[in-house]
């Protein structure tokens, strides 16, 4: 798993995270607090999208299985909140809380959110809780992503990465073979093409504007060398940030790609490639375990991104992190969940990493033990999750951290060239004035 370290830490200066941010620009958060659940602070609140959710998955199950065991051996007890995917990923559900002053005691973060709370104030300190050993455990870079002069933030719970999926049937139906899959983006666009029918788009990328856009959108921007800010300026206003603009305007200006998702969105493997709405679907290395649980009868195959002309191989390694509200109930027994549940270097808690990383959803695990235990169960021994290990992931890179006004100005541009026409070389330029107006006078933590 050596390959799967993220490229090395630039500058302080430049950037290794994404930010999730709701589609506004938010200001810092400005008031922080509990939730108001166990005013004495013996009950924590812990807020997050998977469980106990109606339908029961497993995944639900792994989150209620692990309050419950931890409520049995403490006195300050874990009370699971289930916000629904969209409204916590999409919505203002979690930063309108924190503004008003009833923020959970925990809650998940991806990389990209990590600045609005650090900045804002609310992030409690998990260093002292995390053991030598549960430090070195971790693939290097993760932790990084997650800390601040050294003090770490948030605890890592999986590695996320991007590919293109394709339905087997659908290729069939077209009359294309695995020699048709593309490897560039016009071979992706010429292949989209015939693709599409009545009830079938070609291909789909993520539309609803989001930080999980921007997260997907990334990797068509390092395919052609691009980045939003480099060495501490910005670099947005750049051809590689214009093509991949441009790439993904052609899918939906040829008409092979919707302008809408069904289901949960871009992400939704199911509800869009699994029903026949479309033939090929960028989403992540969750959706192996989705398809396993809602689809077992589908047929389907994993491809790397296509690349531009002349680009270079590229994804995203995502990853949600547990993280603990500082100004919370009691920050330190959150931090001490926290570490139990994800940091554990014992045989029970190895485990419970690895059930949650191959079997109750499928990620590449951020701990070196876990890794080696799900390969003593072969969890990655062929199929999908054989080809994300050995060929995907490694060309990955850390999911970017950046503040929302850096985050916004891109999401911006991706909405207006993808579904508004507008000229890419303009979009791309607008979002670098506001990116570099920002940074002048930026005076949060490191945008490392």
């Amino acid at each position: 798993m050596a390959a799967l370290s993220p490229a090395p830490q630039l500058s302080r200066r430049t950037l290794l995270g994404a930010l999730a941010a709701s589609a506004v620009a938010a200001p810092l958060l400005t008031a922080c607090g509990g939730d108001g659940a166990g005013g004495d602070g013996k009950e924590l609140s812990f807020w997050n999208f998977y469980g106990p959710s109606d339908d029961n998955s497993p995944q639900s199950k792994w989150f209620v299985a692990l309050a419950e065991q931890w409520n049995q051996n403490n006195d300050v007890k874990v009370k699971l909140r289930y916000i629904p995917g969209k409204d916590y990923l999409s919505g203002t559900t979690l930063q309108t809380a924190f503004q008003s002053g009833q923020g959970p005691d925990i809650f998940l973060i991806s990389p990209g959110d990590f600045l609005r709370y650090y900045n804002g104030g609310v992030l409690q300190d998990l260093s002292g809780n995390l053991s030598d050993e549960t430090k070195a455990d971790y693939l290097p870079g993760l932790l990084e992503a997650r800390s601040v002069d050294g003090k770490i933030y948030g605890l890592p719970m999986e590695i996320e990465p991007l590919a293109l999926y394709y339905s087997e049937s659908a290729f069939e139906k077209a009359g294309l073979s695995e020699a048709d899959l593309p490897r560039t983006w016009d071979q992706t666009l010429a292949v989209a093409q015939k693709l599409t029918g009545k009830d079938r788009y070609g291909v789909m990328f993520e539309t609803l504007p989001g930080y999980y856009q921007n997260f997907t959108w990334y990797p068509f921007l390092w395919q052609g060398d691009g980045t939003p800010i480099r060495d501490g300026k910005v670099a947005f206003d750049s051809p590689a940030a214009v093509q991949a603009l441009k790439f993904w305007q052609d899918t939906i200006k040829n008409k092979v790609a919707p302008r809408k998702a069904l289901g949960d969105g871009g992400g939704d493997v199911v509800s869009n490639l699994g029903s026949g709405a479309a033939a090929m679907q960028q989403s992540g290395i969750w959706a192996v375990a989705d398809l396993r649980a809602k689809a077992k009868n589908f047929k389907y195959g994993v491809i790397p991104h296509p690349t531009p002309e002349g680009g270079k191989p590229a994804t995203d390694l995502g990853g949600w992190a547990f993280v603990a509200n500082s100004k919370g109930k009691n920050p330190e027994a959150a931090a001490k969940f926290i570490a139990w549940a994800l940091g554990s270097t014992d045989a029970e808690g190895v485990e419970r990493q690895r059930q949650w990383n191959t079997v109750v959803k499928t990620n590449v695990p951020p701990r070196k033990s876990v890794q080696t235990a799900a390969d003593a169960k072969g969890a990655f021994a062929d199929g999908p999750l054989k080809k994300f290990v050995s060929e995907i992931a490694p060309t990955g890179k850390p999911e970017p951290r950046f503040p929302p006004e850096v985050y916004q100005p891109i999401a911006d541009a991706i909405q207006a060239c993808q579904l508004n026409g507008s000229d890419p070389a303009k979009a791309a330029a607008d979002a670098a004035q506001k990116i570099d107006t920002f940074l002048k006078t930026y005076q949060g933590a490191p945008i490392t």
